[in-house]
């Protein structure tokens, strides 16, 4: 038996949170790429967002059954849980360097910039309410685009609209997510 895929958020948790694997593996893929950029961003390099991108989707494999989702959309809430397991991850390297050393060098810079952190996380709360007020189209286009790295025909075809409507459209939501971004910084 073949199980269908609902497509929004919450439908998508509701089955994966009563051990759907495939609704999982729908949430995974439409949200893998923004979850490993974010992660990279905190930890800096390529083998740590890996793991920290894992590790986020292991949480929410254990958490979906107790989840009550607060949007529309499941990224906010693995935004949180990545942040968490970067941090996690930057403490448990800095422990182990201590450790290795015998004792912190208190000439050492601290390891995580919190101020950077605090404005990257609120600008990507912003940029998440941004995308949140658009069309369901445009969130569509945004998500299969920009996050899950569709070109333009694969887009348009997945979508059942035109080539220039998702090129049109996806030019739009880049300008006013720029937009966004210089009024954040």
């Amino acid at each position: 038996m073949v199980e269908r895929v609902a497509t929004d958020d919450a439908s998508l948790v509701a089955r994966a949170a009563s051990g759907s694997e495939v609704a999982f593996r729908a949430l995974y893929r439409s949200y893998v790429r923004p979850v490993y950029w974010l992660a990279f961003g905190l930890v800096g390099n390529a083998a740590d967002a890996e793991d920290v991108t894992q590790e986020t989707f292991l949480v929410a494999w254990r958490k979906l059954p107790g989840l009550e989702l607060a949007s529309d959309s499941l990224l906010p809430w693995l935004v949180t849980v990545c942040r968490f397991q970067a941090a996690n991850r930057i403490r448990r390297q800095q422990r182990d360097r201590e450790h290795a050393a015998g004792a912190a060098d208190e000439s050492l810079p601290a390891t995580v910039d919190v101020e950077q952190q605090v404005i990257d996380g609120q600008l990507a709360d912003r940029i998440l309410q941004e995308v949140a007020g658009m069309s369901s189209l445009d969130r569509d286009i945004f998500r299969l685009c920009a996050a899950e790295g569709y070109a333009y025909q694969a887009a348009a075809e997945e979508l059942g609209v035109g080539h220039g409507v998702v090129r049109n459209r996806l030019s739009r939501i880049r300008t006013r997510l720029r937009t966004v971004v210089k009024e954040s910084t």
